[in-house]
């Protein structure tokens, strides 16, 4: 079944990061050292325990250079592997595998990076019934594919964008005057889902008179979020957000939030140490 994702153009992104690479002359090395019918066998592998993400995009670089190439996809997107995994075995012409390691390599590690975070704060948060979410913290051009890797390591994707749902947050309710008057410019826009931002117990009231549909708890500590969780008493989904880390989400959780957001799933976690090693098989 072919790989597709909602509102990604697979192709149109295997063949822009590869046109970024080649240049105008293509891979110099490769053509200087490879012979043209060279054909090599190779194992991509992990060197960390981690949660998978990106194999079948690496596919489409090793594909998209080398039609023919044979491929065995040994896990998959979302598997939880230990140090020395072996990932996926592949063979085919040796100029075409050498010219798209790198992209392919690039894709996987960054985006099982994300997913390993992600399932590590998913982890930390077991038993406690939140829920953890991503945010628009993302590279540009990466977003899909990001927020893809979250759902790999067991985290729910809040907004793809500004367009699925109103967020106001505080330089909104600085320019519309009150975070009762911003919410009630949405309801009047015809909005569905309307998010708020609150940083004050205060705030929370105005808010869901206004109209807003889910409430996010910015900067507050457990014992504020617990009285803010009390406060709504279920009338709307509350979530957390601000600062949130791994030794502090756990007590985070436990105050009752409906959700947790954590922006550093997509901006601040570490690649994944894998590794593609070749071994020649000889010559076709």
């Amino acid at each position: 079944m072919a790989f597709t994702l909602d509102r990604f153009d697979l192709a149109a992104f295997v063949a822009a990061t590869l046109a970024e690479d080649l240049g105008d002359t293509g891979d110099i090395t490769s053509a200087a050292v490879i012979p043209a019918d060279a054909i090599f066998a190779g194992v991509m592998d992990s060197r960390d325990a981690i949660t998978v993400a990106g194999l079948p995009i690496a596919e489409a670089f090793f594909r998209a250079l080398d039609p023919e190439v044979e491929i065995e996809r040994l896990v998959e997107d979302g598997d939880r592997v230990a140090a020395g995994t072996d990932l996926m075995r592949l063979r085919g012409k040796a100029r075409a595998l050498l010219t798209a390691e790198r992209s392919a390599l690039n894709t996987v590690q960054h985006l099982s990076g994300i997913a390993t975070m992600a399932r590590t704060y998913v982890d930390a948060i077991q038993g406690t019934g939140a829920t953890l979410l991503d945010t628009r913290k993302t590279l540009p051009g990466l977003r899909v594919l990001e927020k893809y890797a979250t759902r790999m390591g067991g985290a729910t994707n809040h907004r793809m964008g500004l367009w699925d749902a109103a967020m106001i947050k505080d330089n909104h309710v600085a320019v519309a005057g009150s975070v009762a008057e911003a919410a009630r410019r949405a309801v009047a826009a015809g909005i569905e889902r309307i998010i708020v931002e609150v940083d004050r117990i205060d705030q929370i009231e105005p808010a869901l008179q206004a109209g807003a549909t889910h409430l996010l708890l910015d900067n507050m500590g457990p014992e504020t979020l617990r009285e803010a969780v009390a406060l709504v008493a279920g009338r709307v989904p509350t979530e957390a957000s601000g600062g949130v880390r791994l030794d502090t989400i756990r007590a985070i959780a436990e105050s009752g939030v409906t959700y947790i957001s954590v922006g550093r799933l997509t901006q601040s976690a570490p690649a994944a140490d894998i590794g593609l090693d070749f071994a020649q098989e000889g010559v076709a």
